[in-house]
């Protein structure tokens, strides 16, 4: 008898393209049927059968407080009751604004949009704008969001030339698209030097949390910031996984590296669609209506999204000690996963930083795009599949993060530990 999940996707194929909204939900790459949700609370996802899963994903990061905190939901609700979308300025956009500017020294000024993509697409513009130049350097593995220019091939070289990684994206709109290799500068300086006084910015991940998590190598991003000083180029850090997560300030301030610009998205909203991009103030004055870069959006600043952020946002800062917390209890199950990795002989690792994590199923170790490819797909198939029907739930891919929220406890740490032992202790022979 199939269960409510296989009745839903069943149904939803027929209807919503692949059965999901969005790639990652599908659960194609481990070969199973996504599991359909119903709701969440603290470190908890309940799907539509009635399991219980301890969470890991956190609605892919932002839930930093836990699903369902009662102070952003009050103040969820108390917005609504004013109305779901006015399409004017209102008070609580200055408000986050202000909040944010005050309180992150590299942010003077910032914009409001509906999303990450959203965000980087207009930073992107404004760099090119400010600087009047076209080309942009990203890094292979690094995802941007979904917008034309950023949706090109890592490649199997150092240096990619702009090749589409989308049907429906032309070479035109990715031709100045150039892709380095993470963690490496001379792919950077020869970039620069081949094509001199043309790049506007260098956009990374400062922690890259889309190939699985890697961690940049020391003097990776100060080598950026210079590199950026040198030739004039905007340095971009897109923060939609790393803002408000690794510290307030995000990696910016957890690395003490400058970005000229910052993009914003998940944390922000609280749960809520929205994202942002800001950094320096003359830059930012390019933005219409104050300057004459273009970007507009009808729904940007929702008066009940910026209610859930600004409350979300005021309660970590409040608390920056959770910063703290989250950190431990990173290395407790991080860590730990990583000592039982080595007990048990199994050549994988483990690559964390706070509350982000990924395992690894390859001997090598994670340093780029490249390293992160040889990792044993059918491997985390399987232990994604012992994982969820044990009660864990983890992303479907290999190369997506583990997230932690405050709502995590020692006790659910020590669970979901006991779990993985076992795992080990029976891979190979319990599927």
């Amino acid at each position: 008898m199939k269960t409510r999940s296989e009745r839903l996707f069943q149904e939803a194929v027929n209807y919503i393209p692949g059965g999901v909204n969005s790639p990652v939900r599908a659960y194609r790459a481990v070969g199973m049927t996504p599991r359909f949700m119903q709701g969440a609370t603290g470190p908890y996802i309940f799907d539509v059968d009635g399991s219980k899963y301890i969470d890991y994903i956190c609605s892919w990061g932002p839930m930093i407080l836990g699903h369902n905190n009662q102070e952003v939901l009050k103040r969820v609700i108390e917005a609504c009751e004013y109305g779901l979308s006015l399409g004017t300025a209102t008070e609580i956009e200055v408000k986050i604004a202000k909040f944010i500017c005050t309180n992150i020294p590299h942010v003077e000024m910032i914009r409001m949009v509906n999303s990450g993509t959203e965000a980087v697409m207009s930073a992107v513009r404004v760099a090119r704008g400010f600087t009047g130049r076209d080309k942009i350097i990203k890094f292979a593995g690094c995802y941007h969001g979904h917008s034309d220019a950023m949706l090109v091939s890592a490649g199997s070289g150092v240096m990619t030339a702009g090749v589409p990684d989308s049907l429906g994206v032309t070479r035109g709109a990715t031709a100045d698209t150039l892709t380095a290799a993470y963690n490496d500068l001379k792919s950077v300086e020869e970039l620069l030097e081949a094509n001199k006084g043309q790049v506007a910015a260098i956009i990374v991940e400062p922690v890259a949390a889309n190939m699985g998590v890697v961690l940049p190598k020391p003097e990776f991003l100060e080598g950026l910031r210079k590199l950026c000083d040198e030739s004039g180029a905007l340095l971009i850090f897109d923060e939609v996984i790393t803002g408000f997560r690794l510290a307030f300030g995000g990696a910016a301030e957890y690395y003490q590296v400058k970005p000229d610009l910052v993009t914003y998205g998940k944390i922000i909203g609280g749960g809520m669609p929205v994202g942002a991009y800001g950094g320096r103030k003359d830059v930012m004055c390019m933005v219409a209506p104050a300057g004459k870069v273009y970007q507009a959006g009808t729904l940007s600043g929702n008066p009940v999204a910026m209610a859930a952020g600004m409350t979300q946002l005021t309660l970590l800062h409040a608390n920056k000690d959770k910063y703290k917390e989250l950190d431990r209890l990173g290395v407790k199950l991080y860590g730990t996963m990583e000592e039982l990795l080595y007990q048990y002989d199994k050549p994988w690792h483990m690559n964390y930083i706070g509350s982000l994590g990924s395992l690894f199923f390859t001997p090598e170790t994670v340093t780029d795009y490249m390293t992160a490819k040889t990792a044993d797909t059918e491997a985390f198939s399987r232990y994604f599949a012992y994982m969820l029907n044990h009660g864990v739930h983890l992303a479907s891919s290999q190369f997506e993060a583990m997230f932690l929220s405050c709502m995590h406890t020692d006790e659910i740490i020590d669970e979901t530990l006991n779990i993985f032992e076992n795992y080990l202790k029976n891979q190979g022979t319990d599927k």
